[in-house]
């Protein structure tokens, strides 16, 4: 195998892709929701709000709690989930070795494109030591008319590269973001890790996702010829 690239533009999503962030962010919301008074397991709580904005879901948890969260809420959430990323935030493991070879093959052609606000986005790259991987090329959907699983990042990230998003690939790990993807017209790598915060392969597959891969060191070969 030599390295050359196989699409215009690599797009990753950055929470359990780049990051392994879910633990501790739906942790921090699975506390918050039982305190309103929502007795959500922990794997429900997984199920129901990874891959998600919370803005989006404050109708099922007024349904569940009674409490209709607001700016003040979310703004709690957002600090102790800082607080917890600081503290305890990990790499996906592989994932600096594979995003680096890829830097090589697509110098300026990888692109972050998360559903997360900017600042946690910056927070964690900055975190594992990537941030300069993605550096100008970070794109928040929060900052768009829609995030996932709308494609609106995705052609974001597309045309800020000046590439056309059928010809990019796109590293998702959530049914929303792969959706996303597939709305963008990319090419979908679905990441399922066997992991409590990860999605079985076939949730993937069932919403378009073109190939599945398991660990992130498989990932430089299947991008490159």
């Amino acid at each position: 195998m030599n390295s050359s690239p196989k699409y215009a533009a690599v797009l990753f999503d950055c929470d359990g892709v780049l990051v392994d962030s879910e633990r501790l962010t739906n942790t921090v919301l699975w506390e918050m929701l039982n305190e309103l008074g929502w007795q959500i397991s922990r794997e429900e709580c997984v199920s129901r709000f990874v891959g998600k904005m919370l803005r989006d879901e404050a109708d099922v948890i007024e349904e569940q709690s009674g409490f209709r969260i607001d700016a003040q809420w979310l703004s709690e959430f957002r600090g102790r989930r800082n607080d917890a990323l600081e503290a305890s935030l990990e790499a996906i493991p592989g994932v600096a070795e594979a995003v680096r070879a890829l830097d090589t093959a697509y110098p300026g052609r990888l692109a972050c494109a998360s559903s997360a606000d900017r600042s946690k986005i910056n927070l964690q790259l900055q975190k594992i030591g990537l941030l300069d991987a993605f550096d100008g090329r970070i794109f928040s959907g929060m900052e768009l008319p829609q995030s996932k699983p709308a494609p609106d990042v995705y052609l974001a990230a597309a045309n800020a590269l000046g590439v056309d998003p059928v010809k990019t690939a796109v590293i998702e790990d959530s049914p929303t973001g792969v959706t996303a993807g597939v709305a963008a017209g990319a090419h979908v790598l679905g990441f399922c890790p066997d992991s409590p915060v990860h999605q079985r392969p076939e949730a993937l597959e069932g919403v378009g996702a073109h190939e599945i891969f398991t660990a992130m060191d498989q990932l430089p070969g299947l991008l490159l010829h």
